[in-house]
């Protein structure tokens, strides 16, 4: 019995010791990816098993890397000795279910501040190829990651999970920030320690990256980071489909994250000798909390995620809340002379523009059938083209090219292009369905859709893209027997079509809308200049919003309209908007007179500010999560110039915000400092007005802001004194 008890023992102190792993020999074959910041490590065992031994800060020493034990498969096959959730799962042509991954080459090719590594993985007893691809963005540090999965068996494989990366990390304990929501409640930011088990943030929508949950996330190491401390990973994945986000602690206490395309109801068949290409992870690593890996992915999406991501942006005015459904041509030019009077550059309308057998006066008919109402618009597109060019602005138009009305000519002549089950009552939401994108005969329909539009009217020059339907009793007669293809193959049909428009339309303004923030994700903004964050323009709501989306996507991309909707001062609104791409969709008429002068005035600090606050480093101070109050600023390049933004919440009666310290700024520049858009009849009680400090004084003693009543707000302006 002592025996026993001494055997128990000694494996209880093994099972609790991870100082005791072997170390890895130092002929080893090691594989850095590195950026200018960060290193991913990979070892090969003497098994050929590929091992990552190391993520996180960059060390000086190359060498150092050698001692660190090969603890963590890198990309874990189910089926044979893994315990845990796996990578990637296959059920070969005799019936097996397992996969073995050895290594089997490396490639390293080099492009100026790209790195891509591409690992080869084979399984010893079947002809199975993974590649494992890692691009490395120096100078932004940002690791770029996605898998390639192809076979030589005779007939296809089953593939029923197949991640886009797994990435293990080591701590006492781990926390995570994720963001949820639903129409118009979008990017609600939550944290939580995660505990043994397995947490997973998914979505099964289909058609849109997120609505319920979004495809991004921090994760902490030790201690839940803060805006500029603590060691934490910012990751998210670029699939305008549904994604899985997984997260799982095992026995020992170590964590893997798994992302990629959701397998739930995607089980895939991958025929031999073709690829099954997963979609990019892109992540970055910060031990300076999340205000610097914010700004990581801010510079790597203007260089490399958003198309003309260093190019300008269009300001523009909607008219959805002015006109609703309810317009003609008269109202139309009349809303047009309303943007030229702002100084905004488009005037977009908006749904509502289309359909004759079904004329489109409401939601319930007409999508699908995209010609002039004639009884709105008897003279077309081109004519309200011609009304806008001739007062000096720039039309845009609203189109949803993947959606369709049961009650419209397209369903009835093309019953077979629309996603629904063959015996069952169809499902409707928003009166609408979605139309089969994997037919290439669809395809080429919302392709000539666009295209036609564009060579009927060339001087078109923005578009808005929405997307108002998930997938629901999906069925795809084109699939047939591939039923399970669905989802993954409509976002690489939606992908195939924008390719081919931006090969046409390489610059055109287009911009991602869907539903309000149901399409956010970096997959699809290769192809889109911005994107419609939430339909709640309520200015309290988004700042919440704005602020949870700009921990990963930079202003430039977010539009952000002034409306009618809340009752807050139309200063509080437009200042709430300049934080990222201005617009309005606001009923001009209707604005006073020191409105509309304060309006316009608005619109040209935004014009000579704008490049600071779309390409300037962003400084979150205050958050509006932690106190009744959101400050934030953009710094640009040189530190010469930069732009705060202030907002109160709901403060408690006279209370008074402490002074805020600046970020970014050069501590031994000075600094002169002014307060913009005012109300010509307003007053501040900014004391710093038109005074100059030391960027050290800003940044250790800092500024008593003007504005701490409720729902009032401060733009200023903080430019070098030479």
């Amino acid at each position: 019995m002592r025996k026993y008890f001494l055997v128990l023992a000694f494996i209880a102190l093994v099972m609790n010791a991870p100082a005791q792993f072997p170390q890895a020999p130092a002929t080893q074959k090691q594989i850095l990816i590195e950026t200018e910041n960060t290193a991913l490590v990979f070892s090969v065992g003497k098994n050929q098993k590929l091992y990552q031994v190391y993520l996180g800060e960059k060390l000086k020493n190359i060498e150092d890397y050698k001692g660190l034990p090969n603890q963590h498969e890198a990309y874990i096959p189910s089926g044979t000795d893994n315990l845990f959730e796996p990578a990637i799962k296959m059920l070969h042509n005799d019936g097996n279910p397992s996969l073995e991954l050895l290594f089997a080459d490396e490639k390293v090719t080099r492009d100026g501040n790209l790195v891509t590594t591409s690992i080869l993985l084979k399984d010893p007893k079947y002809p199975v190829e993974v590649h494992l691809n890692f691009t490395a963005f120096q100078k932004e540090n940002i690791i770029k990651t996605w898998t390639e999965i192809k076979h030589q068996e005779k007939k296809p494989v089953i593939l029923s999970n197949f991640a886009s990366a797994m990435i293990h990390w080591d701590a006492d304990k781990y926390w995570l920030t994720q963001f949820h929501g639903d129409w118009a409640k979008e990017m609600r930011m939550e944290e939580s320690q995660l505990t043994s088990g397995i947490k997973t943030i998914d979505s099964k929508l289909g058609t849109r990256a997120d609505f319920y949950q979004t495809p991004v996330f921090f994760l902490s190491r030790n201690n839940l980071a803060d805006e500029n401390s603590g060691e934490v990973i910012a990751g998210t994945l670029g699939w305008t489909g549904s994604f899985q986000l997984l997260f799982e602690i095992d026995n020992s206490n170590s964590l893997r994250m798994i992302s990629g395309i959701n397998p739930f109801a995607s089980e895939y068949h991958l025929n031999p000798n073709e690829s099954f290409v997963t979609p990019e992870f892109l992540f970055t690593f910060s031990n300076q909390g999340k205000g610097q890996a914010s700004r990581n992915f801010h510079k790597w999406a203007r260089n490399y995620g958003v198309l003309d991501g260093n190019g300008s942006r269009l300001t523009l005015l909607n008219n959805w809340e002015t006109t609703y459904f309810d317009f003609d041509e008269k109202k139309l030019t009349d809303l047009v002379g309303d943007a030229k009077e702002l100084g905004v550059d488009v005037f977009l309308l908006d749904d509502g523009w289309f359909g004759n057998k079904y004329p489109r006066r409401n939601d319930g008919a007409g999508l699908g059938d995209w010609q002039e109402t004639a009884t709105k618009l008897p003279n077309g597109l081109g004519y309200l083209v011609q009304q806008a060019e001739a007062k000096g602005v720039k039309f845009g138009i609203w189109i949803e090219p993947e959606m369709v009305n049961p009650k419209s000519e397209l369903y009835e002549k093309h019953p077979d292009w629309i996603l629904k089950l063959p015996n069952r009552d169809e499902h409707y939401y928003r009166n609408q369905l979605v139309l089969d994108l994997t037919n290439p005969e669809v395809q080429n329909f919302v392709y000539n859709l666009v295209d036609g539009m564009l060579t009927k009217n060339p001087k078109i020059g923005f578009i808005k893209w929405d997307c108002n339907r998930m997938m629901t009793n999906t069925y795809s007669a084109y699939q047939k027997d591939n039923q399970s293809h669905v989802q993954i193959e409509y976002v690489r049909s939606f992908y195939k079509v924008m390719e081919r428009l931006r090969a046409k339309y390489p610059h055109l303004p287009i911009m991602l809308c869907s539903g309000g923030g149901g399409r956010t994700d970096y997959g699809a903004l290769k192809y889109f200049t911005e994107f419609w964050p939430s339909d709640n323009t309520d200015p309290y709501e988004r700042i919440f919003i704005q602020w949870s989306y700009s921990y990963f996507f930079p202003s430039i991309t977010l539009c952000n309209h002034i409306t009618s909707m809340g009752k807050q001062s139309l200063k509080y609104r437009t200042d709430v908007a300049m934080m990222g791409k201005m617009g309005y969709d606001i009923r001009v008429k209707e604005m006073t007179e020191d409105e509309l002068k304060f309006s316009k005035q608005a619109v040209q600090n935004y014009n000579r500010l704008k490049d600071l606050i779309w390409k300037g480093d962003l400084y979150r101070l205050i958050s509006p999560y932690e106190e009744e109050r959101a400050v934030l600023m953009y710094v640009n390049e040189d530190k010469s110039k930069s732009i705060l933004f202030s907002y109160a919440l709901h403060p408690r009666t006279f209370g008074q915000f402490s002074p805020v310290r600046l970020m970014g700024l050069d501590s031994n520049k000075n600094y002169k400092i002014e307060e913009i858009n005012k109300m010509s009849k307003g007053w501040s009680r900014f004391t710093a007005e038109g005074k100059t400090f030391s960027g050290d004084y800003l940044m250790k003693i800092g500024l008593q802001l003007p504005n701490n009543s409720d729902l009032t707000s401060a733009v200023i302006e903080i430019t070098e004194a030479k």
